[in-house]
């Protein structure tokens, strides 16, 4: 731990040098979007070699902040070295339409260059996708394609044991030999038809991004199949600078028919396929797929349509016939939430999180008995590793801060004996290698952006993999003289349930009052927003144009437990809406706080959110700022809306909506969205718009031709927020 401590006071002390700098330029909002990144070059998709020699990661590059690159790391060297140019070795090609909107499920739709690769299993090579094809890196710099075709490879992989590159072209399974030639092992996909793709609300909700599986053998693999044909389909006119595309899109809109999902077990060469029996109702969700370590079981998540079922089946890979080896069910009012915090033991035993007892924990389901690994009021976010040879496990959680997130080892035979390896007042992330022997640490907290280490598994670092330390040469470091300390703190919703917010002013002068950028969120399924993590340099350029910003987490947000979650379930629009209120009136009483230029902002659930106040609370905020909105439920895809509404034929969706009350909002109001969005589709907005409209209402709209559900990217982010600013500007002047 003395190492991290010295690196936290050497930061203190650029804070301090920085301070007394002369003449320090003024942070601009030209620059909070320009390359490089001001948070610095953070590495993503950090992973550690087979053999543990190399550390690999994707970086920015300097004059391209969205373009990255593979960069190799020797663990024992320090040495550093790009491993594949993505300008060298792309061919700058379009990427088909399929991968465009992958990547925008998975949110790095504003990416370039390399977004994913993985290492042989030997360790002598990396598997590259890149601009629609597929190359083989060696680590002596020779770059191999291993594919070229116009059509595009979706879900590429690696099999287990190296002996095959596998997929998706043409909706079809393909398989290839390395050093073979590809075969499609699957014919039909066409149309409507898909073979190893995942299902669309696969991808979006459910945190699925693939739809086949090796098996550990290399022997089988385990692939899905969906049919589109009973999706209602979506007319989405396709906005762009230079025309319009009419696309019709198969959009399972709540409480109208999902995909058919089958599951089959094939040999790599399409042979002795069987069918995996999911049950006699195929309206189910096809939540997870995993091998047994020795590749004799197959295990399948099968969550019911109301997900408040989830059922463990045990297959046999041979027959495809199957047994429920355990179910997890949730509460009246309540749901289960999906996770991959699991792992299958060699011994047959099963790590398992499950929120049974009102908290995500850690159990051990052996032999048909389940013995609690961790307790408590917090929340295990994720399992990091497993190393079965010494009884460990990793994993993080809040254990010792609602606002942070550490990495704790537990040791199997001492249940709920954690130990904390990593240090207090950071936001920490966590990965591991395969064996659990080393572990990749990335953490910041509101004064460091993002850093990243290797550690041991006492959580001692090893090596800096990103120090990026704010020092001169650092992008940021220019700007530290106007950095402003985030304030925390708590107050009681209605029911005495405690809030967290965060705030950061501008210095305060004596008696002078400051308009507030009272941001929010709010809704379900996602990670908490008040955390002592890097706040980002656009929250600190607002502060430098006088606004205090402002932030709270209401009733319904995760990682607090299901009994706080649960506060949302039938009554979206409702409890989050009063919290965030609390929030609002708690700001007009500080005597520093102009209580009459109070903005509200936010993107999508965000969104719905700013429609909902300003029609539950009119004259409590000056102006608010919708971004690509949910207006109307009904419209919203049916894993994520009956998770919490339920079926629209029987569940009151009008209340929750934002159409029926759109009358009632008299404070100035601006409506932002993205003509392309595939995800809450323009169709939201339009129908607000004309909502509004037809009530007589003012407002003020912008809309992004070409831009998807992410409204960004260069020149794009700038002319976002200049927009927004000007709206403040405007609806709220200073000296009102």
């Amino acid at each position: 731990m003395r190492g991290l401590i010295g690196a936290a006071s050497a930061v203190a002390l650029a804070w301090s040098g920085a301070a007394l700098a002369e003449e320090a330029p003024r942070l601009t909002l030209q620059r909070v979007f320009a390359s490089p990144e001001l948070a610095g070059p953070a590495p993503r998709a950090v992973r550690l070699s087979p053999d543990g020699a190399l550390l690999t990661s994707l970086k920015p590059r300097a004059d391209e902040k969205e373009r990255l690159d593979l960069w190799a790391l020797d663990t024992k060297t320090g040495r550093e070295w790009m491993l594949v140019d993505s300008k060298k070795v792309g061919s700058g090609a379009e990427l088909s339409e399929a991968e465009k909107m992958q990547r925008e499920r998975a949110r790095i739709g504003g990416s370039k260059g390399i977004v994913a690769y993985e290492w042989t299993p030997d360790g002598k090579a990396i598997l590259v996708p890149l601009d629609g094809d597929l190359f083989l890196a060696r680590l002596d710099g020779q770059v191999d394609r291993l594919t070229n075709s116009p059509e595009g490879e979706l879900n590429p992989a690696i099999s287990p044991k190296g002996g095959f590159v596998s997929f998706v072209r043409d909706q079809n399974l393909v398989v290839q030999p390395l050093g073979g030639q590809p075969r499609a092992i699957t014919t039909d996909g066409q149309g409507n038809v898909h073979w190893g793709e995942a299902e669309f609300v696969a991808q979006e909700e459910i945190d699925r991004r693939t739809g086949y599986w090796w098996s550990p053998d290399d022997r089988r693999i385990a692939v899905e199949r969906f049919d589109e044909t009973p999706v209602g389909i979506v007319t989405r006119a396709a906005i762009g600078a230079d025309g319009t595309k009419v696309v019709d899109q198969r959009y399972p809109a709540a409480g109208t028919p999902n995909a058919l999902v089958e599951l089959y077990v094939m040999n790599p060469d399409g042979s002795a396929r069987v069918k995996v029996d999911l049950g006699e109702n195929p309206d189910i969700y096809l939540a997870r797929v995993d091998w047994a370590p020795d590749g004799k079981t197959l295990y399948v998540q099968r969550q019911s349509r109301d997900q408040k079922t989830l059922d463990m089946l045990a297959v046999d890979p041979a027959t495809g016939k199957a047994r429920v080896l355990f179910t997890e069910r949730s509460g009246a009012k309540s749901w289960l939430n999906l996770s991959d915090a699991y792992h299958f033991m060699k011994d047959g035993s099963l790590i398992w999180r499950s929120e049974r007892s009102g908290y995500g924990q850690l159990y051990r389901f052996k032999e048909g008995k389940w013995t609690a690994l961790t307790q408590g009021d917090w929340v295990v976010t994720a399992l990091v590793g497993v190393d079965e040879a010494q009884g460990r496990l990793y994993l993080l959680g809040n254990k010792d801060d609602v606002l942070e997130q550490h990495l704790y080892a537990l040791d199997l035979a001492k249940p709920n004996a954690l130990t904390r390896l990593t240090e207090r007042g950071w936001w920490n992330g966590a990965t591991m290698d395969a064996a659990a022997k080393r572990v990749i640490v990335a953490r910041s907290n509101p004064n460091q952006p993002p850093q990243v280490y290797l550690a041991d598994t006492s959580g001692k670092r090893i090596a800096w993999i990103s120090e990026n330390a704010l020092k001169p040469g650092h992008p940021y470091y220019p700007f530290l003289a106007q950095h402003q300390e985030r304030k925390f703190g708590t107050l009681k919703a209605e029911d005495g349930t405690t809030l967290y917010w965060e705030m950061i002013t501008p210095k305060l002068e004596p008696g002078k009052k400051y308009p507030v950028f009272f941001q929010h969120y709010g809704g379900p399924g996602t990670g908490q927003q008040v955390t002592r993590g890097w706040g980002g340099a656009l929250q600190q350029y607002l502060v430098s144009q006088g606004y205090i910003w402002f932030q709270i987490d209401n009733r319904g947000s995760y990682n607090r437990g299901k009994a706080f979650e649960d506060q949302i379930y039938r009554a979206m629009g409702t409890v989050e809406v009063t919290d965030q209120l609390v929030g609002a009136r708690f700001l007009k009483e500080q005597p520093f706080v102009d209580a009459k230029r109070i903005a509200t902002f936010g993107w999508s659930y965000g969104g719905y959110m700013t429609l909902k106040m300003l029609e539950k609370a009119p004259g409590v905020f000056a102006a608010g700022i919708a971004g690509a909105p949910v207006t109307k439920w009904e419209l919203y895809d049916t894993h994520y809306t009956e998770r919490y509404l339920g079926d629209p034929k029987a569940e009151p969706y009008e209340a929750s909506n934002a159409l029926l009350d759109a009358g009632k909002i008299s404070d100035p109001l601006l409506l932002i969205h993205g003509m392309s969005d595939d995800n809450v589709v323009l169709d939201h907005s339009t129908a607000f718009a004309a909502r509004m409209q037809a009530q007589g209402r003012p407002f003020e709209m912008m809309f992004y031709p070409g831009q998807t559900h992410r409204v960004g990217g260069p020149g794009v982010s700038e002319h976002l927020w200049r927009t927004i600013l000007g709206f403040l500007d405007r609806r709220m002047p200073k000296g009102e």
